[in-house]
């Protein structure tokens, strides 16, 4: 194990299951560096976990810190104040440090001492801030605004409107009587398919009163399952009375 810095360096060298006698000072501009070898029985051997656990007296803080260990066996770790909490850096109270190795199986695990740490920090320097721990509680009340449901225009609006459109029906029987409709076959269209002809004409003025609560009353998921239902059964009512009608025009009636 080695404490490097600019100035000195030095080697205290480290005995399973006997910690150091002196405590390591791990200065502003110092880097901790731990090296070792593990083995099992004579062969040497990467363990699964093999971290350095650092725990602070006062406060029963504790942090790990990995070491990096290569299928020889060999762990190297680097540690410096950067790496360190802040409440391990403005503590007073010497660091404990202890090696622990383990492996899946049989092989028996490793935790012992191995040596305490002092932080020394530049007298130059202001302190380091200690942040807040974040603490899960109780938080002030929220209160939602929603938005104010839609409301439906004037009625004067909808009277103009409603108006234009009872306005337009006399010019749209004129157009239709134009265009040569004659309303003579309405008794044989409902003699060849009564049900197709009636579920169609129905299923027209049930869609246009869904239209009407859906305007007045309804929401949006009321509307849409019952369009739905109507539509499809004005589809299939459609189909089969547009086919009688065909039959008709191709027998030559108008």
């Amino acid at each position: 194990m080695m404490r490097q810095s600019p100035y000195k360096v030095r080697k205290p060298g480290l005995v399973e299951n006997k910690p150091l006698s002196k405590p390591i000072t791990l200065g502003a501009s110092d880097t901790l560096k731990l090296l070792l070898s593990t083995t099992e029985g004579k062969k040497a051997k990467r363990p699964h976990q093999a971290f350095l656990l650092l725990s602070e007296p006062t406060s029963n803080l504790d942090t790990s810190f990995p070491l990096s260990v290569k299928e020889s066996g060999k762990g190297k770790l680097e540690l410096s104040h950067k790496d360190l909490p802040t409440q391990f850096l403005n503590t007073p109270s010497t660091l404990g440090a202890s090696l622990i190795i383990a492996s899946f199986g049989n092989s028996k695990p490793y935790r012992n001492s191995a040596f305490d740490l002092k932080i020394e920090l530049d007298p130059s320097a202001p302190p380091p801030p200690v942040e807040k721990p974040l603490r899960y509680g109780k938080l002030p009340e929220i209160h939602h605004t929603f938005k104010a449901d839609p409301q439906s225009p004037p009625k004067i609006i909808t009277v103009v409107f409603a108006g234009a459109v009872i306005a337009a029906l006399p010019s749209l029987f004129f157009v239709w009587f134009s265009l040569g409709a004659n309303i003579n076959h309405a008794s044989k269209a409902f003699g060849s398919s009564p049900l197709s002809h009636a579920t169609f004409f129905f299923s027209v003025l049930a869609m246009e009163a869904i239209f009407f609560m859906y305007y007045t009353s309804w929401n949006l998921f009321q509307t849409l399952p019952a369009a739905a239902v109507v539509g499809l059964v004005t589809f299939l009512g459609g189909s089969r009375a547009l086919r009688e009608v065909q039959e008709r025009r191709l027998a030559g009636l108008r």
